[in-house]
């Protein structure tokens, strides 16, 4: 279908780092998309409040570098205290919402309504959000809050991208490519918002993916170089047994807070196998550069983003674990 990219006031990627959001914005750039309205977004999984426990370190950061190759605003937001505040809630409402503005400000808001729940377990392998807590906690709803709870988005017109691709899985395939976005309120009397929600990519295969990238001579994140075939949290709860083995070669130290939770909370993320119990049936991926292993664990990403010499990483066509 075809997009008037140009009738948007703000166009919103929410960029992973991962292939499925680069693909996107390479897309927009393609299709000449108005790049002065676009801004990048990223989700801080783990929070800015001092707990790593699942994603790359190097996320952030490498996030950041691609916001500033592309001349582009990069927004991060987030659940305050991250995956593992969420996780550990007991007997208390679920945490705030924080997000950073063009006006280099950090806003709260959320965190003083709803039910006084406990979780004390990880989100389980499922299709079902309400099961699998973390997309719908750290991402679709911390989107959704910055985007209402930011005055420059009234009576605008606003284009919301994501990546899912329908081949994927078998929930992403019946996903829509466009329609209106959770936020939106167009036809509200106040508080008024025309936001669209694009999936850009919904119908693309992976070799599609993969070749826009090329063709940018992009520089993949390093998880891809490790073996990964898709980016994620590096301790994603789909994660398949090679992919623990993998994890526990590279940061085992993050593989055994996992593991510790695990036990204490009586519940494994996979219901039949514990994480220990896949590392051991599991395969670790072959040649995995230790030079990528440092640049995947660091805060900061100094590689360039664009390389002249490009090559497939590889983690692609690999395993892809995800939402089923």
């Amino acid at each position: 279908m075809t997009i008037d990219l140009h009738s948007y006031d703000h166009i919103l990627v929410m960029l992973s780092g991962g292939k499925d959001s680069w693909a996107c914005l390479l897309h927009l750039i393609e299709e000449d998309a108005p790049m002065d309205r676009v801004e990048l977004w990223h989700h801080v999984i783990d929070g800015r409040e001092g707990s790593e426990l699942m994603d790359w370190a190097c996320t952030e950061d490498y996030c950041r570098a691609i916001a500033k190759a592309f001349k582009l605003p990069i927004y991060f937001s987030w659940k305050v205290g991250g995956f593992e505040r969420e996780m550990l809630r007991e007997k208390e409402r679920t945490a705030p919402t924080a997000f950073e503005t063009p006006e280099d400000n950090i806003v709260e808001c959320g965190g003083d309504r709803g039910s006084f729940n406990t979780r004390r377990k990880f989100p389980q392998v499922s299709a079902n959000l309400s099961v699998r807590w973390c997309s719908a906690y750290l991402k679709i709803d911390v989107c959704t809050r910055a985007i209402t709870n930011q005055d420059r988005f009234l009576n605008k017109r606003i284009l919301v991208i994501t990546g899912e691709r329908a081949e994927e899985s078998s929930a992403r395939a019946h996903y829509k490519t466009f329609e209106p976005d959770r936020s939106d309120n167009r036809n509200g009397k106040r508080r008024k918002r025309h936001v669209d929600h694009w999936r850009p990519v919904h119908k693309w295969k992976e070799k599609q993916v993969w070749e826009i990238i090329e063709r940018h001579k992009v520089n993949p994140h390093p998880a891809y170089k490790l073996g990964w075939g898709r980016l994620s949290c590096a301790a994603c709860i789909f994660g398949s047994m090679h992919q623990w083995a993998s994890l526990q070669q590279v940061n085992p130290k993050q593989v055994e807070r996992i593991a510790n939770y695990e036990e204490e909370f009586e519940t494994t993320i996979h219901r039949k196998k514990s994480v220990r119990e896949q590392i051991a049936d599991g395969i670790p991926y072959e040649d995995m550069d230790p030079n990528e292993c440092l640049k995947a664990l660091s805060k900061q990403y100094t590689d360039p983003i664009f390389v002249e010499q490009w090559q497939l990483p590889a983690g692609a066509f690999g395993e892809n674990t995800g939402p089923s």
